[in-house]
């Protein structure tokens, strides 16, 4: 496995990850039309804008030429955070990987560049139902806050995640 900043060029397969994991991960959750009708090149677009903004960092897991996953971070975006606090915006990998070390490469890496700026902790937002997503948030450290839950529409339905931190060890 080799991890690098994504480029451009990887738009088109962090796309293919993102929808391939949103289908195999929230089946469970969201319609299955909903999940089928998930676009790649509107995926591509969307993943071409958020590389050439500049807001965000990107990594990609690799193995060979081929993304396996990628991880999505930068400041806490939510209200009232502080500059000391980071945030993992998105964090996928293709469903064939899952449980083979990438999502704890790509949040390691994650974690380690946020404290390189100087955070001291890291938030996220996962979907209450998304019990896998979950259990490997704890398994990595942390811990859902207590009182966060919010609720949006997606899918169709109504939709409730949950935010989680962890200190970052220094």
């Amino acid at each position: 496995m080799n991890l690098v900043p994504a480029t451009l060029e990887d738009a088109p397969a962090i796309a293919q990850v993102h929808v391939a994991s949103w289908r195999a991960a929230y089946a469970d959750i969201f319609d299955t039309a909903w999940l089928s009708a998930l676009s790649i090149e509107d995926r591509t677009s969307l993943w071409q804008r958020v590389l050439s903004a500049g807001e965000s960092r990107n990594m990609v897991a690799k193995i060979g030429p081929k993304v396996m996953g990628f991880v999505n971070f930068g400041p806490c975006r939510d209200k009232g955070a502080t500059q000391t606090q980071g945030e993992i915006w998105a964090l996928y990998a293709v469903p064939e990987a899952w449980g083979q070390g990438f999502g704890r490469a790509l949040t390691s890496c994650a974690l380690a560049q946020l404290s390189g700026t100087g955070c001291l902790t890291t938030s996220l937002w996962v979907l209450t139902a998304n019990s896998r997503g979950r259990l490997f948030y704890e398994a990595s450290g942390f811990a859902a806050v207590t009182g966060s839950q919010k609720s949006f529409e997606l899918g169709g339905k109504q939709i409730e995640e949950i935010q989680y931190l962890r200190a970052i060890d220094a």
